[in-house]
């Protein structure tokens, strides 16, 4: 393996941001990370990041740049909140976003500009098997045992614990958040599926709601209780397709149920994509 590559991660400032980010993306595309060392979100994405960018091998490099130290530089970026993260690819911003998101967000982001290189042909293989939530817990469990006094940690344990299926836990650990916590986006987005979660305790099965909708199309319920079922399970699209149905057909039912249960979808999916359509299709029947 060659020793003198060049590191993938690599510190950002005014006077290496022209030849290491603009000319340097020109080859290999940059990811610029605006970050700072009180900013809770940024401990939870910084290594993330990182691990990416040695998975990908030198696909891209990531440049981090520390907002209170580089000002200037954030200004001209025109950074309203941190974390924010660019792309920068052949001289110019391609991409970026804000805020701390899931690592299966951030391959996905990824996905859409490089790709991993293969390694060099003496490295040792990497185990690049997902993470489980179970595996997220305790190694999260572990990191608050060490290191008592990083709430954000707490907030990504609560997100595992609700990924695992205990969302007693989960909804404890978020309500024990600090105030600058507990309005980050994924512990509003976490609280919003929480909701939904607690929704279909002691309710009918997929199948059960789909026999009573096929032995009375209209009941209300029935559509309602399988638009969550389907929005928490694997196909959000056809759930959401339940409550637009009964906003066309039932918009009073149970108190605006289906507008409610639509925001709290929005609020719940990761896919902006997605999320965009039905708030369209939405604004459509209700304007």
């Amino acid at each position: 393996m060659n020793a003198a590559v060049t590191s993938p991660i690599f510190d950002v400032d005014q006077e290496n941001f022209e030849t290491e980010v603009l000319q340097a993306s020109l080859k290999t595309p940059v990811l610029v990370d605006f970050w700072a060392t009180w900013c809770g979100p940024c401990k939870t994405l910084g290594p993330m990041l990182e691990k990416l960018a040695a998975e990908y091998n030198g696909a891209f490099r990531l440049g981090k740049v520390d907002v209170d130290k580089n000002q200037e530089l954030a200004g001209v970026f025109g950074i309203r909140s941190i974390p924010t993260v660019m792309l920068v690819k052949d001289g110019q911003i391609a991409d970026g976003f804000a805020g701390a998101l899931p690592e299966g967000q951030l391959r996905e982001f990824l996905s859409r500009h490089v790709q991993p290189l293969e390694g060099d042909l003496d490295d040792e293989p990497q185990d690049t098997a997902p993470e489980s939530p179970e595996q997220a817990i305790n190694r999260l469990q572990q990191a608050i045992a060490a290191d008592a006094d990083r709430p954000e940690l707490k907030l990504d344990l609560a997100v595992a614990l609700a990924q695992a299926g205990h969302a007693s836990a989960a909804e404890a650990e978020l309500n024990a958040l600090p105030a600058n916590l507990a309005t980050d986006t994924r512990a509003v987005r976490l609280r919003s599926q929480l909701d939904l979660v607690r929704t279909l305790e002691g309710t009918p099965a997929l199948d059960a709601l789909q026999q009573r909708l096929q032995a009375n199309p209209q009941d209300w319920e029935a559509h309602d209780l399988l638009g969550v079922r389907l929005v928490l399970g694997d196909d959000p699209g056809a759930g959401m397709e339940h409550w637009l149905l009964m906003l066309e057909k039932a918009r009073d039912w149970n108190d605006g149920q289906a507008k409610k249960r639509l925001l709290a979808a929005f609020n719940t999916l990761d896919d902006a994509e997605l999320v965009g359509r039905y708030r369209r299709r939405m604004a459509s029947l209700l304007f």
